[in-house]
Parts: C-alpha cells; structure tokens; sequence
C-alpha cells in the first residue's frame, strides 16, 4: 500500500464522507455510504453545501432571511440522506453525523478529502442551473481528493443479487495500481465476496495485433499481472481471485466486465507528467460510463 492510503488506514476515527445535494443519485450514494462505512465500522459524515457559485465579480449579498431558508434547505436535505442512509445500514451502526456549510463544496471535499477513510459522491447531481453540480463534483474528487473517491451511479449494488457479485480491479502492472489492488481486495474480503483482477495488455485491439505475437506476450503479460497481486493470497486467503489478461483498451475491457461486478476498483496518477495521463485516461473513461459503484485510488 502506498504511504498515502496507509496514512488513511491508520486513522481509526477518519470517517466516511459523504456528499448529498437532494439529487436522487446524491442520496444513492449516502446509502452506498452508509453500507460501506458499516462494513469497516467506520463513522458515516454526510456533508452538503448550500453555497451559491458567483463566478467573477462581487458575490450574492445574503439577508438574514435568505440564510436561514439556505440553511432550513440544507437540513431537510439532511434528513433524508440520513433516514435512507439507516435504510441502507439499519440499527445503530453506523454513527451518522451531518453537517450543512455555506462553504462551496468541491474546494470543502478536497480539504476534508485529507482527513477521510474515503470520499463518496454521485456521478451527478441537480444539473447545470442548481446547486448541486455533482457530476464536477466527481471529476474534481477523483483527480484532487486525498483519499480514495467512491462514485455511485444510478445503480448502487446494494440489492441482494449485487451482494453476491465480484470486485473488480484493474491492474496495469506498475505500483500505480498497488494501492488499487490492495483496496480492492479489502473490499472483496469485507463483502465475502471473489475478486476479479484485470490486466487489459494493449491499447490495441485484439483483431489488430498478429495471433504470433500475442501468445508470445501473454506469458509476460500473466507473470506482470502475478506480480501486482503476489503476496495478497497469504493476508486475504478468504478472498478467492480470478485473473483475466486480455489485449484490448482498458476502458472497455473493464467496462465489460464490470457488468458481472458489483464494486469497480481502479488507480490513477496523481497531478503532472506525461504517464499520469495514461492510466487517468483509464478512470476517466470509466467515471461516467460504468453503471455499477466505482472506487478511484490515487497514487502520488
């Protein structure tokens, strides 16, 4: 595990954080975050922003009244993103704290990112016009947060068919997706659930590449993806793994897959260099694409 995701694991009382602006994506990700924060016993923090984005030029002067409308707003947002989140994990487990601000969220969630387990937001939220802007929120999460980043879509696997799906990771063979692989196969073990691990070893399609070549690489390509995962068998021998190499691009060989999955796991670079745009391009593909839940780890 990178020294970033160990410094998160090692904070006992980091919480989860969850985003919620009223949309119905925003509340599937407070149950989801709920579940998920049950599982590792962590606290569940939901967190939504009443802010108004100005833009340029002087900022919107609030009156009293105004205010207390903003924040009555946000606390009956609270309230149900709070009765399903006990929906989703009933009893008293997990501990829910929730929390209205007037501060702008995206620059509020990267800042908070630093002392959270993991962040979960919506793939989108109100639209272009309302406050919520969830789907930016998304983006600017996975490319910026400190911790790992959930994004929930319509389809939060939280029905009894999706409890019995597989993780799946992708594995570029590089100690980018270490913490990737490590967290997925935390999250298979919680969930009792297998693990498929992916190695897409081209961004060339199989029809384009001579059969000659590809049963000469494949060998190398299976050691890579042995080596990413060696030494994990031994700490999570509950979790039983399925490794897949394919030769094919990796957004659409993991979004195949992750129709027989119920949790996505994938890395991504940290800021700046050429190689950062590589495997961001893979999280990125997947971000709005997937429809099941998708974990974004990043790695400095």
């Amino acid at each position: 595990m990178s020294d970033e995701s160990a410094s998160h694991a090692e904070q006992p009382d980091a919480p989860i954080l969850a985003a919620v602006d009223g949309s119905a994506n925003s509340y599937q990700a407070v149950a989801w975050a709920a579940a998920e924060a049950a599982l590792h016993h962590r606290r569940l923090h939901i967190l939504t922003s009443v802010g108004i984005q100005t833009g340029y030029g002087p900022g919107v002067l609030l009156t009293e009244s105004d205010t207390e409308l903003l924040r009555r707003d946000g606390e009956r947002t609270l309230t149900e993103a709070t009765r399903l989140a006990r929906t989703a994990a009933p009893g008293d487990k997990p501990a829910i704290t929730t929390e209205v601000t007037f501060d702008l969220i995206i620059p509020t969630l990267i800042e908070r990112s630093a002392h959270a387990h993991m962040l979960v937001v919506g793939s989108r939220g109100l639209g272009a016009f309302q406050r919520g802007l969830l789907g930016s929120v998304s983006t600017a999460a996975t490319h910026h947060a400190h911790c790992p980043v959930a994004v929930i879509h319509e389809n939060a696997a939280l029905d009894p068919d999706s409890a019995t799906q597989p993780v799946l990771v992708g594995v570029d063979g590089t100690e980018n997706s270490t913490p990737a692989v490590e967290l997925a196969f935390e999250e298979a073990s919680h969930r009792n659930v297998d693990l498929i691990a992916l190695h897409a070893w081209s961004d060339t399609s199989a029809v384009d590449l001579p059969l000659a070549n590809w049963e000469t690489a494949r060998g190398s390509a299976e050691a890579a993806l042995a080596e990413s995962l060696a030494g994990r068998a031994e700490r999570y021998p509950d979790v039983k793994v399925h490794r897949i190499v394919v030769v094919d691009r990796p957004v659409r060989s993991l979004l195949d897959e992750s129709a027989n999955a119920q949790l996505v796991v994938v890395g991504c670079r940290g800021r700046g260099g050429f190689a950062s745009m590589v495997l961001g391009s893979t999280s990125n593909g997947l971000l709005h694409a997937v429809q099941v839940p998708m974990i974004v780890v990043r790695s400095n």
